[in-house]
């Protein structure tokens, strides 16, 4: 049996690369078939046009651009020998100017100064606590970044480091703001307002925050539009963005008053029954001066008691919990605008179905064609 000798398949050097090498030889020698058992194999190189980078789709290791005059962002890397950059995560080419980088289609949240967060209490240590945020490493929330019962501001003592539990305890749920962000990609956070501490009295809900891409609509009809898609992401990616109000107060209907709504840039979110503390405060007492009534609203932030919530205020609540999840799962970004329109296009939609409004069990399921249609108001309404 013969043997036969295939001659090597040139790579792509690119200033390196011999110029008496013609262009009709490497295009035979990226082009040729190689004949390997009797199996042809057809060696192509895979680029894109540089007039559609924005709607590549790459996965590791494919050659996003060989231009030198291209520069390489996050998600790419290059070899010495080589101008061609590669992608390192499967994602979406995002051009800027002439920085190409790949956004994943999931990735942890990458923190930054002034972001609001919500994150759950993981560890307990002599003076900071540990901090879940969606993030790679888990951020710290000091001792010292928190206000104490009563307003009171002061120099922490030991006396505070012996009773830190009856602050935050594992699994307690925060809203705080990012401080700062250390060298190693850690966050350090604080909550030295009244609109920070512990949340209760709701529902806690998971979905993809600014550091990653949304799930991809799976949806036959009702497509998404572009404008309404993560900035800086292809369409068809959605998830929490940063906007106007992270925090907001929504009026529902049936009778179930008024709810809160905190949407966390990490994409971490807290549906919970609204408590007016400032009513509360002003209810117990007259003429109360600013500073007695942040000592009043203060030293109820740190209780893990839940309050009484009414059926329809819970039912409620699992209605706005199903508009997100339907409004992530069709890839449409989730900010105030988007959460209040796929509520109220529930609503609308029960009443197209003909619900009857004395059976409230299963108002809050959306799902199938239910989904369809209030993303194709809310579409229609943005």
């Amino acid at each position: 049996m013969a043997i036969t000798i295939l001659p090597p398949v040139v790579e792509d050097l690119g200033p390196y690369q011999n110029a008496s090498d013609s262009d009709e030889d490497m295009s035979d020698n990226s082009d040729s078939d190689v004949e390997m058992g009797g199996v042809s194999l057809q060696k192509k190189r895979s680029h894109f046009d540089s007039t559609k980078l924005g709607a590549k789709f790459v996965t590791p290791g494919e050659v996003v651009h060989d231009d030198p005059q291209w520069m390489r962002g996050h998600g790419t890397y290059t070899t010495p020998l080589s101008t061609s950059i590669i992608a390192t995560v499967a994602g979406n080419v995002v051009q800027t100017n002439k920085l190409l980088s790949v956004q994943p289609l999931r990735a942890r949240y990458t923190p930054e100064i002034g972001d609001l967060v919500v994150g759950r209490i993981v560890e307990v240590q002599s003076r900071r606590w540990k901090v879940d945020i969606a993030a790679p490493l888990l951020a710290q929330l000091p001792l010292s970044a928190i206000n104490l019962p009563g307003g009171i501001l002061r120099r922490r003592t030991s006396a505070d480091e012996l009773q830190i539990r009856t602050f935050f305890n594992e699994g307690d749920l925060v809203i705080a703001e990012v401080q700062s962000v250390h060298q190693d990609g850690s966050a350090s956070l604080h909550t030295r307002s009244l609109k920070y501490g512990k949340l209760r009295n709701g529902v806690f809900l998971a979905v993809t925050g600014t550091g990653g891409g949304g799930a991809r609509s799976n949806l036959s009809k009702g497509g998404v539009d572009s404008s309404l898609a993560v900035p800086g992401s292809a369409s068809g990616t959605g998830g929490v963005v940063r906007s106007r109000r992270q925090v907001w107060t929504l009026s529902t209907a049936h009778g179930g008053g008024e709810v809160d709504v905190v949407l966390g840039v990490n994409g971490y979110i807290h549906i919970s029954k609204h408590a007016d503390g400032e009513a509360a405060a002003s209810s117990t007492t007259e003429n109360v001066s600013i500073n007695r009534m942040e000592e009043l609203v203060s030293s109820s932030i740190y209780s893990s008691q839940n309050d009484e919530i009414h059926p329809q205020t819970r039912r409620e609540i699992a209605r706005l919990t199903q508009s997100i999840q339907v409004l992530v799962q069709s890839g449409v970004r989730v900010d105030e605008d988007t959460v209040t329109g796929a509520y109220n296009a529930s609503l609308q939609v029960d009443l197209e179905v003909g619900d009857d409004e004395d059976e409230d069990e299963g108002r809050e399921y959306l799902e199938g064609m239910k989904a369809r249609r209030i993303i194709e108001l809310v579409v229609k309404g943005n």
